[in-house]
């Protein structure tokens, strides 16, 4: 079967098994920082989600100024601020954060996780705010206190409501990683880049990583759609 797949290439001058080995790689790292910029954005989001709805100015201004910020500004700023802007904090170079810094995937990774966590705090916000207010006061009728109100009642139901926002947070998120290749790191943009440089055939190595995003794009609008249609199914008519 490996003959039959070498074969198949032997004589395409790009697509080749080596340069499809650098389309993998990219791919992968790709994957890897959509993926974990959007769970650790999440976990940071909801509880900056539930304190911006906070009456208390000291809590909720903080997290206004850090949600106005990351969305006011370009996402390729934030990552060159905090991709070469931390290098040049006095000593930094001689703690333990350079190690990680040093290296162009965690700068790239914090930039994406703040922006992400920014613009997915201001949905759950929106989401937690339209909770209806008659669920609000049957809870209360219940006995509820406010932590079980927000657990039982207000976060499931913003969970929901949030959902087709998210789903273009997702896909966001998927196409802004393309800019991680500014800053040295091979994903999917960065292997284009270096069989275009090595081919000068700018139209093949492109559009072939176009076509991937495209699937990659639709197959997330498969899954949220689905993932949609499940949890609503209550709202649907029997008929």
């Amino acid at each position: 079967m490996m003959e039959a797949f070498l074969s198949l290439f032997a004589d395409n001058s790009i697509f080749n098994p080596p340069t499809l080995m650098h389309y993998w790689s990219g791919f992968v790292t790709t994957v890897q920082l959509v993926f974990l910029s959007l769970l650790i954005g999440f976990v940071i989001s909801l509880p900056l989600a539930i304190l911006r709805t906070s009456k208390n100015k000291w809590i909720n201004l903080p997290i206004w100024a850090f949600v106005y910020f990351f969305r006011g500004t370009p996402l390729l700023v934030q990552l060159y601020l905090i991709y070469y802007g931390t290098a040049q904090i006095t000593g930094i170079q001689q703690t333990f954060l350079w190690d990680i810094l040093s290296e162009a995937f965690y700068p790239c990774l914090i930039a994406f996780v703040l922006n992400t966590a920014a613009y997915t705090t201001e949905i759950f916000r929106g989401a937690i705010e339209a909770t209806p207010r008659g669920e609000i006061e049957a809870a209360k009728a219940y006995g509820m206190g406010v932590a079980k109100r927000m657990r039982r009642i207000i976060l499931p139901g913003a969970m929901r409501r949030a959902l087709p926002a998210y789903a273009n947070e997702v896909i966001f998120m998927l196409h802004a990683s393309s800019i991680a290749s500014v800053v040295t790191i091979v994903d999917l943009t960065g292997a284009a880049r270096d069989i275009y440089a090595r081919y000068y055939a700018p139209f093949e190595a492109f559009l072939f990583v176009a076509a991937i995003y495209l699937c990659m794009t639709f197959t997330l609008i498969y899954i949220f759609r689905k993932a949609e249609d499940k949890i609503m199914a209550h709202t649907k008519p029997l008929s």
